[in-house]
């Protein structure tokens, strides 16, 4: 058994026998099943994004929903700033409007534009 074992650490058996298939079965199962036992912290946070990056949606009704953080938006001309954010990444987009977003302590975070061509 501790020679079987020995083996199996240095990876000496051959390719297509038994115990290979053994090794490759277990590497896999680990790979695959261990992600569902216990949390490796790697879950995204949601409404946690770059500051240069902007979010975009299809609303379903030909026209999409953006929201730009507010990184992106200086005071004063809110508009203009965020008509100029959509337009780097979607082209000349018309501003139907948009929503302030806020986090728990009143401070803004971000803006939901919602916009068509």
């Amino acid at each position: 058994m501790g020679r079987i074992l020995k083996s199996y650490f240095f990876w000496t058996y051959e390719r297509g026998s038994f115990h290979y298939d053994v090794m490759v079965t277990l590497i896999l199962a680990f790979i695959f099943i261990t992600p569902h036992l216990w949390n490796y912290g790697d879950h995204p946070v949601p409404g946690n994004f770059a500051p240069t990056e902007v979010l975009v949606r299809a609303d379903g009704r030909g026209g999409f929903t953006y929201v730009v953080p507010a990184d992106q938006v200086q005071d004063g001309m809110v508009q203009a700033r965020l008509e100029t954010a959509i337009e780097r990444i979607s082209g000349p987009m018309i501003v139907d409007h948009y929503d302030v977003l806020k986090d728990a302590s009143g401070k803004i975070t971000a803006y939901k534009v919602w916009a068509h061509r």
